[in-house]
């Protein structure tokens, strides 16, 4: 773009009448000026563009750690401070997934509820505390293992949820069966909830009594009260005298 216009200034520095030390000075004056004009330019278009490619790099692979200088009112400034935006957004958004993940391997950890998840081949791929004790194996063990292999893939058919008198390797009773199919990336996947019924009977057998205490402590009272009364006339009449 400057080429041509240092061109025709040269053409005329050297066509006119001027002193040699100031034709000299303007003609090294101009053809600077296409040197520096690149430098200017790579500075101002090509610096930014390479700041916002490594700011989208990161982004695909995950970084949100890395924030572009601000500054400016020109389009580029605006685009690179709209990618920092984004980039807050993201880093708030993995943070709250992380958490919420976290929270619900907790959850999963610490409930009385087995759960197991089959993928497409009946592999398992995820197993909690409570899986482990019902089956009587280590996580390591039971991970990879098909749902024959586990004596469970009669339970991921059927009705659901569904009542069953089973006896596994951590322990006999009622259990109640539920199956479910969920999407993981995708690809299909079945959720198998078994629940042991027993407590639940048990808690149930407890209050139960508890109720039918209440209900004889309730019908004693009532047999007392007039006996404590009789009782209570017969003193005051053997506190009279005469008898």
């Amino acid at each position: 773009a400057v080429l041509p216009a240092t061109g025709i200034a040269l053409f005329f520095i050297w066509r006119t009448d001027v002193d040699p030390w100031l034709r000299w000075l303007l003609t090294g004056l101009l053809l600077a000026c296409p040197i520096a004009l690149p430098m200017i330019l790579n500075r101002q278009i090509n610096r930014p563009l390479q700041t916002l490619s490594n700011l989208l790099a990161g982004l695909r692979e995950g970084d949100y750690s890395i924030n572009a200088r601000g500054g400016g009112n020109d389009a580029m400034a605006l685009v690179l401070d709209e990618a920092n935006s984004l980039i807050n957004v993201m880093r708030e958004q993995r943070l709250g997934a992380v958490e919420a993940t976290a929270l619900l391997q907790t959850v999963m950890s610490e409930i009385e509820v087995a759960v197991f998840t089959f993928d497409h081949e009946h592999k398992l791929r995820l197993v909690n505390r409570s899986g482990e004790r019902l089956l009587s194996k280590p996580k390591e063990r039971l991970l990879g293992s098909t749902a024959a292999t586990l004596d469970l893939e009669e339970f991921m058919a059927g009705d659901s949820p569904r009542t069953v008198q089973q006896q596994f390797a951590g322990g006999t009773g009622r259990w109640r069966i539920s199956h479910t199919s969920i999407r993981e990336k995708g690809r299909p996947h079945e959720l198998l909830v078994i629940s042991d019924l027993s407590r639940e009977l048990r808690e149930e057998e407890r209050i139960a009594w508890q109720r039918l205490v209440r209900v004889f402590g309730h019908e004693l009272n009532n047999s007392l009260a007039p006996i404590k009364s009789i009782a209570g006339s017969l003193c005051n009449l053997l506190k009279q005298d005469p008898a």
